[in-house]
């Protein structure tokens, strides 16, 4: 691996700035549109890949699934995306340009290719390919950069379904994390054992499934969505939980998306979860993929009195 010079660094860097500057990423919209970067983009990617479906455009823009989620909601409200239930798989919606669509298409590429022909022909003793070639193998870099990094940022192991201990190892994190909020003892340990003991054993139907952090055999991780627990075409989000050595590594965003693109896939309509008040780093995480407060109230189903609360995340 070459390792270049600070120099070069600093240059590379200057002149990113820069191209961020004269693309008009600063400003409020670009490309002679009234579209925010990301909506240039999205009407672009869907341009060029007729079909393509929300989650691949989250993945080709680098969005949350709940923005690319909103996003879409204003494209369409605008006129010019629709979304068509694919003919192979009723649960997915590919997505396509409207009339108008079209039209802005035309002309965020009309600005792009105008940009870009007159900068190139500013260049002075350097031939346009070799520019492109450049810039392809440096956004190329950036890329496998954050293919490297993206999935699992603690580089610990992910697996689905059941796996061996996981019972006790859930319900044990649930007891020390919650004790402290819900009393210490052996109640409320003893419900979620009794609860995942009658999950587990239909983890496998399609409607279920479960994500855990394993290492050396042992569940340090989990979040499980069980998708017969309530009716309406409404799935349940349980036993989310991280043993304390995981925290702040990025792998509870990981497995919480891991289930919300389970639900979404197979068409649920709502997740609701239901969680203890004073949880404050979990329910941001909540809210920030969506999730809003629905209920709260108080509860004693644990031997003491504390305040539940119902979240709700919606399918846009």
């Amino acid at each position: 691996m070459t390792i270049p010079s600070p120099s070069v660094v600093n240059d590379i860097r200057a002149a990113s700035r820069q191209l961020v500057r004269e693309f008009g990423f600063l400003d409020k919209t670009i490309a002679g549109t009234d579209l925010s970067g990301s909506g240039v983009h999205a009407v672009l990617e869907i341009g060029l890949n007729p079909g393509i479906t929300a989650k691949e455009i989250a993945a080709k823009l680098k969005l949350e699934k709940s923005t690319v989620s909103r996003l879409l909601k204003s494209l369409e409200q605008r006129g010019d995306v629709v979304q068509t239930r694919s003919e192979t798989d009723g649960r997915v919606f590919g997505l396509s340009l409207t009339t108008t669509g079209r039209e802005t298409f035309a002309a965020i590429d009309q600005f792009g290719n105008n940009q870009a022909h007159s900068a190139l022909a500013r260049l002075k003793g350097n031939d346009p390919q070799t520019v492109a070639s450049a810039m392809t193998a440096y956004a190329d870099a950036l890329s496998d950069r954050d293919a490297e990094t993206s999935e699992t940022p603690c580089q610990i192991e992910i697996v689905e379904g059941y796996q061996t201990g996981m019972i006790g190892d859930i319900s044990a994190m649930h007891g020390r994390t919650h004790g402290p909020i819900v009393g210490m003892g052996p109640t409320f340990e003893s419900v979620v054992a009794k609860a995942m003991s009658e999950f587990m054993p239909r983890v496998h139907r399609p409607m279920n499934n479960s994500w855990s952090v394993v290492d050396n055999g042992e569940v340090i991780g989990s979040i499980s969505i069980d998708g017969e627990d309530l009716d309406g075409n409404v799935a349940h989000l349980r036993w989310f939980i991280l043993s304390e050595r995981l925290r702040g590594k990025g792998l509870g965003k990981v497995l919480l998306k891991k289930a919300i693109d389970h639900c979404d896939d197979l068409g649920f309509q709502e997740i609701h979860l239901w969680t203890l008040k004073g949880l404050d780093a979990a329910r941001s995480l909540y809210e920030r993929a969506g999730f809003e407060l629905a209920d709260e109230y108080i509860g004693d189903q644990w031997g003491k009195a504390v305040t539940e609360q119902m979240f709700v995340r919606k399918r846009s």
